[in-house]
This record gives structure tokens, C-alpha cells and sequence, in this order.
């Protein structure tokens, strides 16, 4: 079976306060890149699982010769036997479609597969790509092995690899709230007949680099009254990443692509995520 994970974006991410857990609570709208919602483009991992029958499970991990930056990188064969996947210099703990397969066989008789992902989704981008091809992996395993799980149960396994990856089992517009797992369906009938650009500098931010540069506020409009009350033409200046003062100040480079997308006919852009992916809205 072969499936084609998708990136996401964030419009709008006010980061609120500091949790007692040491997390974040935010506020943040989730739109996946795909044609539905104007994304012509060609950031899609390329994932396939094979079952197998003696338990055993293989990763193969490769990077797509047309992502910036990766040409000529080797791609990455690791059999493992599940118990130590830390062979050939490749940890069990760094790979969600792994731990998404562990997540499952925990609970169900999974009897091993065979699990290859080629990556053009970029990491440290704020694309989501890692937790992309973990939702996928989980709904992949769901379908092969006849688990008969629905969204929800899904999405419950999904919340124990990440705090992005339940979005990813819906797939579409979702008012992300708590550490970002807390979903709520959003309608966004403004990006209709819209088009979105996506960006990728190359340059790698990772999440707790972006979170110690952030102070914790709360808006004086929450976002999802702004989303529902502004026209798209007015989002500049009102929608913000909170992410992107301290991270532009560190990486110019990334404000003046944003400010370029403006430049060519962007109605609204932004950073998504943590970065240092930028999109615009046309």
C-alpha cells in the first residue's frame, strides 16, 4: 500500500502561556497543503508498507533527489527487529513511523511489515512532515492489518507520538488549542478559490530553539474570532506567528522572504509553524 503524506501549515500562533508540564499552550489554525485548499505543489512524502508474517518489521528511509539540499544524500536501509532499531547508527526513538507501528502492536496483533518512506517534506520547517508520515503509518496499519479503528481511536494513538499528529489523521482545516492537540473543526470557506505558496529557505529551526525565544501572552483578540470576522485582506498585521519576531531577528533571511511574497502579490503571509517554512495566500 502506498500513501502520499502532506505538510501543513499554522495560520496564526499566539503562543499563551507556559504550562506546569513545561509545554506551551497555544492557539493555532492547521490547514493541510493539498489541492483541496489551493496547494499545487510538490512537498508529499512517499510512504509504502508491505505486511509481512514473521513479526519482524524493516524501515527503508531515502530523501527525493529534487528536495533542496538533499541531492546525492544516501538513502538508509535499517532492519530491526523492533526490540533495537538502534542498529547501523539509526535510534529507535528518533523515528515516528516506527514508534507509530509500536504504538499499534502494543494494543493489536500486528505481524510486521515492511515500512519504506521517501522524504521531500523538509525537517525543521514547520511543514509537520515527521508527524504527517506518523498519521499515515497509523492509518496504513489500520487498513492492512483490518483493525476496524475510526478517526477517533486513531487520533487518541496518534496524541501518544506528538502533539501535531492527531491533525493529521483528519486532514483538514482544525483550531488546534492546549499543546495543539486539542482539535477542533474550522470551517474556511475565505481560502476558496485561493491559491497558497510554500517556500522552503533550507534552513533548519528546530521547536525549542523557536520556544526560547517566544514570551507568553494572551491576545487581546483570541484567533478564532479574528479568522471568523476579518477578511483575508485585513489578516496582515492582525494574524500573527508569535514565532516570528525572535526568529526573523535571528534568520533576516526569513522576513525578507516574507516580505518578497508581499512583494509578489501574496494577500497574507506568514511563517507556519516553528519555521522556517513561509507561505503566502493569493
Amino acid at each position: 500500500m502506498k500513501s502520499f503524506p502532506n505538510p501543513k501549515i499554522n495560520i496564526g500562533l499566539n503562543i499563551l502561556k507556559r504550562r506546569d508540564d513545561g509545554f506551551h499552550d497555544i492557539e493555532t489554525v492547521f490547514i493541510p497543503l493539498t489541492k483541496d485548499f489551493g496547494y499545487d505543489g510538490d512537498l508529499y512524502d512517499t510512504l509504502e508498507i508491505t505486511p509481512r508474517t514473521d513479526g519482524r518489521t524493516t524501515l527503508k528511509i531515502s530523501w527525493a533527489d529534487s528536495l533542496p539540499g538533499t541531492e546525492g544524500t544516501p538513502g538508509m536501509d535499517k532492519p530491526t527487529n523492533n526490540d533495537d532499531f538502534s542498529e547501523n547508527g539509526w535510534p529507535k526513538d528518533k523515528d515516528l513511523c516506527i514508534k507509530a507501528y509500536n504504538e499499534l502492536a502494543a494494543h493489536y496483533p500486528l505481524t510486521g511489515a515492511d515500512i519504506s518512506l521517501t522524504k521531500r517534506i523538509p525537517t525543521g520547517a514547520g511543514l509537520g512532515g515527521g508527524s504527517a508520515d506518523a498519521a499515515f503509518t497509523l492509518k496504513m496499519l489500520n487498513e492492512l492489518f483490518s483493525l476496524g479503528l475510526d478517526d477517533e481511536r486513531l487520533a487518541i494513538h496518534a496524541s501518544h507520538l506528538g502533539s501535531d499528529v492527531p491533525f493529521f489523521i483528519y486532514n483538514r482545516p482544525m483550531f488546534a488549542s492546549g499543546r495543539g492537540e486539542i482539535l477542533t473543526p474550522i470551517s474556511c470557506p475565505i481560502l476558496s478559490g485561493r491559491k497558497i505558496g510554500v517556500v522552503t529557505p533550507g534552513i533548519a529551526v528546530s521547536t525549542a530553539e523557536a520556544y526560547s525565544g517566544v514570551k507568553p501572552a494572551m491576545p487581546e483578540t483570541g484567533l478564532r474570532e479574528l479568522i471568523s470576522s476579518l477578511p483575508l485582506e485585513q489578516w496582515k498585521g492582525r494574524i500573527v506567528n508569535d514565532f516570528e519576531k525572535s526568529i526573523f531577528r535571528k534568520h533576516p533571511a526569513l522576513g525578507a522572504i516574507k516580505a518578497s511574497l508581499y512583494e509578489v502579490g501574496a494577500v497574507y503571509a506568514s511563517m507556519s509553524g516553528s519555521g522556517s517554512a513561509l507561505y503566502g495566500i493569493f
